[in-house]
């Protein structure tokens, strides 16, 4: 089996053990309150956090993207990144920093003026019809991820007949459109949460491995997430160990990155995996 591999700033990042990202929201209203840093104190407290406890990635969105979220402008996410990024690429120039955007203007952005290495495209290029061009230009790792309609709508376009088959027919026509722009660095993320019922993501967790047959990066989110929460009759703050427990069956079906809140644990969770193999 050839190992998997991204290009973080020309040299391979070898993915034969799960990485570990760790969000960073400078929004004011993420579904994880505990996730939010809306000054810059609190995000370079955060990113030091994730650094400290083990974190491969830094994943910083300033466009929050829970169910119904309020919109923001491309000229406040802009404003929002330029408050962050600037100092945490000072205070850790080796970190790989992700940036969680569906705009190709916010994209170049981050990637041209702070060395953003890798972006997270919650739309898949839906969003913005000039991402993909873009993120052909930029050279940088793009996160490709499934989801009908937008953060304001997208609870109501759960109406699959075959989720699984959706996405295996989703992923296969945006790698082709990206293949054809040269984007040779594609990481997959099922999108959990998004245009998904609660049966439904638990479908995809089960049919993990058939999207792994892509032979690509497999990014897993669904740290807190309403999946968990909901049919245990909790809040996502009572979610930590729910949790754990689904991302430890994301990696026994193939997971690559883990997208989490909880770096500690989720680094601990990779090494206890890695052990029992």
């Amino acid at each position: 089996m050839t190992d998997l591999t991204i290009n973080i700033r020309g040299e391979l990042l070898l993915l034969n053990t799960p990485l570990v990202m760790g969000i960073l929201n400078i929004t004011p209203d993420s579904f994880y309150e505990s996730s939010r840093c809306i000054d810059v104190s609190k995000a370079l407290d955060r990113a030091e956090q994730i650094v400290r406890e083990g974190g491969d990635i830094i994943d910083v969105g300033a466009y929050s993207s829970r169910p119904g979220a309020d919109d923001v402008s491309e000229e406040e996410e802009i404003a929002r990144l330029s408050s962050v990024l600037p100092i945490i690429r000072e205070k850790f120039p080796q970190a790989i920093i992700s940036v969680d955007t569906f705009r190709s203007r916010v994209a170049r952005y981050a990637v041209e003026e702070y060395g953003a290495d890798i972006i997270n495209d919650i739309s898949g290029g839906d969003g913005d019809e000039d991402m993909f061009k873009t993120i052909a230009e930029l050279k940088v790792p793009y996160i490709l991820m499934h989801m009908r309609g937008t953060p304001q709508t997208m609870q109501t376009k759960t109406d699959y007949s075959d989720i699984i088959l959706e996405l295996i027919s989703y992923f296969s026509r945006k790698i082709e459109q990206l293949r054809l722009l040269g984007v040779s660095d594609i990481i997959l993320d099922p999108g959990f949460g998004f245009a998904k019922s609660l049966e439904q993501n638990y479908n995809i967790i089960k049919n993990l491995a058939d999207i792994a047959q892509f032979k690509l990066p497999l990014l897993v989110g669904v740290s807190r997430k309403s999946m968990i929460y909901t049919p245990l009759n909790t809040t996502p703050q009572e979610s930590l160990a729910g949790t754990v427990a689904l991302n430890t069956i994301a990696l026994e079906k193939g997971a690559d990155i883990l997208r989490v809140h909880d770096v500690k644990e989720c680094v601990e969770t990779v090494k206890i995996f890695e052990l029992s193999k």
